[in-house]
């Protein structure tokens, strides 16, 4: 049997449910996982080791008196440091908030604690959810397991590094601009963002109420599927239907940027290839306008992340250099500006729905570069990171990451895109892609700087081959 942390989520629970394997055991052997690699990592900012340890043993009680509550029970999850966790510090990566305690818990993170999950503790996050990696932060910018030189993405920053980092197999972000789907395709797992207001948001602190959304960052797509269905409290999605029939418009002109890294227009079409011989009739679609629904999206994260913090007022104290920069901009926009930013949503939703209802999703890149060094950033230097993410926050369709392969040894992700309520349908394709490709089974040789590789691992070389063996301010959004 392999070691417990390496489970997915279907298989710890059938080890659970059959007596091989207890939720506590389970719990321990990540709890001894993160004392061992997050010093590497950064990932974690607190480990709720007791509050786990007792979940997992009321689990353990849970299921031998034949109360099982679901693919979640006794499967330990990690909290990215925005959302409430009743007893937790949560900071939001702010010095102005270091030792916080939550005073209630998140009705997402009740949810799965109600689904018998066992809470880890808290992981990393750009400040407020704004810009970063920072360095002026209560806690250090966790790192891409994949190379301690590139960033991680954000702002679910800490997230994404420990379900890459093999820390833990899932774990809660949150996704305003993309901060759920690009540190996921930066760090080669798998992010939802589900449609907007399926997973409720109160007891996060808010960036932008419009576009602010709750989604996981997992493993594998058969672990994001199980922890939407505890998320929701709908059954898991069936994902061995295959793709026969399914109809997928590709978006290939949103991958022919200069901004593209060479390589990601043809590993899109090598995946979207995928998708065909899979059964799947695809075909090239034009969508609206990019840059006008990342412009109206900006203008609406700005506007609405200075509301959120009224005690600005003009003045840094609390903050960041780079979180009070980014917020104060908002202090340039009008109320027409806003207005107009709403009124180019209500486009963008009505030109996907649209697209959508000739077909059952949209494919693009969701990144078009692999993970920018952080050298890119020196000095507060703010640079730009290119996303594909953005306008389906503004237009709140559900949308899928997985890996799709790798540039220059880093991963990069294939964005799937869903009607409005369909996660069943991009987790389906997902799952097929998953299924048809190695992007997913490929691990990290080792967390950044730790001493030893995970065990069995294997990397790419710079052409994206498989080998044996062993930040200024990117938008947190």
């Amino acid at each position: 049997m392999r070691e417990p942390t390496e489970l997915t989520i279907a298989e710890a629970g059938a080890a659970l449910r059959g007596g091989t394997l207890t939720a506590e055991a389970l719990t321990r052997a990540h709890l001894d996982l993160i004392g061992r690699r997050n010093e590497a990592l950064n990932a974690f900012t607190e480990v709720t080791a007791d509050r786990a340890l007792a979940a997992a043993r009321q689990a353990d009680a849970d299921l031998s008196a034949g109360r099982d509550r679901g693919p979640m029970q006794g499967i330990p999850f990690a909290i990215k440091d925005l959302i409430d966790l009743d007893g937790a510090t949560v900071a939001c990566g702010s010095r102005g908030r270091a030792g916080r305690k939550a005073t209630s818990t998140a009705p997402a993170v009740q949810r799965l604690l109600d689904a018998g999950a066992v809470p880890l503790g808290m992981v990393a996050t750009y400040e407020y959810a704004l810009v970063g990696p920072s360095s002026d932060g209560p806690y250090p910018a966790a790192r891409n397991p994949w190379s301690a030189e590139h960033i991680t993405g954000g702002s679910s920053s800490g997230s994404a590094s420990a379900v890459a980092g093999g820390l833990v197999r899932v774990a809660l972000g949150t996704d305003t601009g993309g901060s759920v789907r690009s540190p996921a395709a930066y760090c080669g797992i798998v992010g939802l963002k589900p449609t907007k207001g399926t997973v409720p948001t109160e007891g996060v602190f808010p960036l932008s109420p419009t576009l602010d959304h709750v989604g996981p960052l997992a493993r594998s797509v058969p672990d994001a599927a199980a922890i939407f269905a505890a998320l929701t409290g709908a059954a898991t999605p069936r994902l061995d239907r295959g793709l026969g029939g399914l109809r997928i418009a590709y978006a290939r002109g949103w991958a022919m940027s200069e901004e593209a890294a060479p390589g990601l227009l043809e590993l899109t079409d090598d995946s979207v290839a995928v998708l065909s011989m899979e059964g799947a009739r695809t075909r090239i679609a034009d969508l609206p306008d990019i840059a006008l629904a990342e412009a109206a999206g900006a203008i609406l994260i700005h506007a609405e992340a200075l509301e959120s913090h009224p005690e600005l007022a003009g003045r840094g104290d609390g903050y960041g250099r780079m979180a009070f920069q980014s917020l104060i901009a908002g202090a340039a926009l009008t109320g027409e500006d806003v207005a107009r930013a709403h009124r180019v949503a209500v486009r963008l939703r009505a030109g996907l729905d649209a697209v959508l209802e000739a077909h059952d999703a949209i494919v693009t890149p969701t990144t078009l570069t692999p993970a920018p060094p952080l050298s890119a950033f020196a000095g507060g230097r703010a640079a730009w990171t290119p996303m594909r993410t953005l306008p389906f926050n503004v237009s709140g369709h559900p949308a899928l990451t997985v890996p799709m392969g790798f540039i220059g040894g880093l991963p990069v992700g294939l964005q799937i895109v869903g009607r409005h309520g369909d996660e069943a349908t991009i987790l389906r394709i997902g799952a097929a892609f998953e299924a048809a490709t190695d992007h997913g089974a490929l691990r990290p040789p080792c967390p950044a700087g730790a001493a030893t590789p995970h065990r069995g691992a294997s990397r790419p070389d710079a052409g994206g081959r498989m080998q044996d063996g062993e930040t200024g301010s990117q938008p947190g959004r």
